[in-house]
C-alpha cells in the first residue's frame, strides 16, 4: 500500500502548498478530504493537462472567492458571539460547544447570518467545555482567516458581564450563583470606576497641555509684537539722526559764503 499519494492542489492547502502545486499527501487525506471536496486532483498526465488548460479560469475563480471572503471578514471583525449553555457553579458545561454549534450560532447572528459559514470553516481543535471567552479561528478562504470571540455563558446577563470584565463567572468555594453574580457586578463596578478615574485624569492632562500650549502661543505673539515695535522705534531713531546731521551743515557755514562776505567788505572800503 502506497504511503503517499500525489495530487494537484486546486487551492491553497496549508502546510502542503498553493494552487497548481503537485504535492504528496497521505492517501486517507486525499481520499476522504481533498478529492471529494474538489480541493485537489490526482496527479495523472490527463489531470495535469486539464489543469494547465483551465489554470487561468481557476485562478480567476479563486481571486473572486478571495475578495468575497475578505468582505465577509471585514463584516465579522470584532465579533463576540454569545452562546448560552447550562453549566455548573464551577463553570463546567453540561455538554460542550462544538464547531457545529458555532456555525449554527453564526447563522442566527444578525452580523453574520448572511455569511454562510459551515462547520468545516470553524477551526476548533477541541470542543469548549467551560463558560468564558474563547478565540476561535474562522477559515473563510484558504488565504483569508479571521479570529472571532465566542462568549459562552449561562444567560445573556452573564454574557454581558463576562464581556465587560473579560473573565468567566465561576463560583469560588461555598459561593451560590447569586453570590457569584454579585461579586462579578462589584468587579465590573470597580473596573468602571477605575476607567472613569483614568478618563478624568487623562482629560485633566489634556486640559493642562492645551493651556500650556495656549500660553506659549500667546507669549510668542507678544514677543513678535515687541520685535516689530523695536524695529519701528529703531527706524524712527535712524530717521531723526539723519535730520540732525543735515541741520548741523547749513549753507552759511560753507567756504564760498565766507569768501563772498570778504569781497563785499573790501568793495565797501574802496568806495569810502
Amino acid at each position: 500500500m502506497a504511503k503517499t499519494t500525489k495530487v494537484i492542489l486546486l487551492e491553497r492547502i496549508d502546510p502542503h502548498g498553493k494552487m497548481g502545486d503537485v504535492v504528496s499527501v497521505k492517501p486517507g487525506f486525499a481520499r476522504n478530504y481533498l478529492l471529494p471536496q474538489q480541493k485537489a486532483l490526482r496527479a495523472t498526465d490527463d489531470n495535469l493537462a486539464y489543469f494547465e488548460g483551465q489554470k487561468k479560469e481557476l485562478e480567476a475563480q479563486n481571486e473572486t472567492k478571495r475578495k468575497d471572503a475578505e468582505k465577509i471578514a471585514k463584516s465579522l471583525e470584532g465579533l463576540s458571539l454569545v452562546i448560552v449553555r447550562q453549566a455548573g457553579d464551577k463553570g463546567q458545561l453540561y455538554g460542550s460547544v462544538s464547531s457545529r454549534d458555532i456555525s449554527e450560532a453564526l447563522s442566527e447572528d444578525k452580523a453574520s447570518k448572511d455569511a454562510k459559514i459551515g462547520r468545516s470553516m470553524i477551526n476548533l481543535n477541541t470542543a469548549v467545555k467551560d463558560i468564558g471567552l474563547f478565540p476561535v479561528e474562522v477559515i473563510l478562504h484558504p488565504e483569508v482567516r479571521i479570529t472571532i470571540e465566542i462568549n459562552v455563558a449561562r444567560n445573556e446577563e452573564e454574557a454581558k458581564i463576562q464581556k465587560k470584565t473579560g473573565q468567566a463567572i465561576i463560583a469560588d468555594e461555598g459561593e451560590t450563583p447569586e453570590m457569584v453574580m454579585a461579586r462579578a457586578e462589584e468587579q465590573l463596578e470597580a473596573q468602571m470606576d477605575n476607567l472613569l478615574e483614568e478618563d478624568a485624569a487623562s482629560a485633566e492632562k489634556e486640559k493642562i497641555a492645551e493651556e500650556e500650549a495656549k500660553a506659549q502661543e500667546e507669549a510668542e505673539k507678544i514677543a513678535k509684537q515687541e520685535q516689530k515695535a523695536q524695529a519701528k522705534l529703531a527706524e524712527a531713531q535712524a530717521a531723526q539722526d539723519s535730520e540732525t546731521v543735515d541741520q548741523d551743515s547749513p549753507e552759511s557755514d560753507s567756504p564760498d559764503s565766507d569768501n563772498a562776505e570778504s569781497d563785499n567788505a573790501e568793495a565797501e572800503g574802496k568806495d569810502n
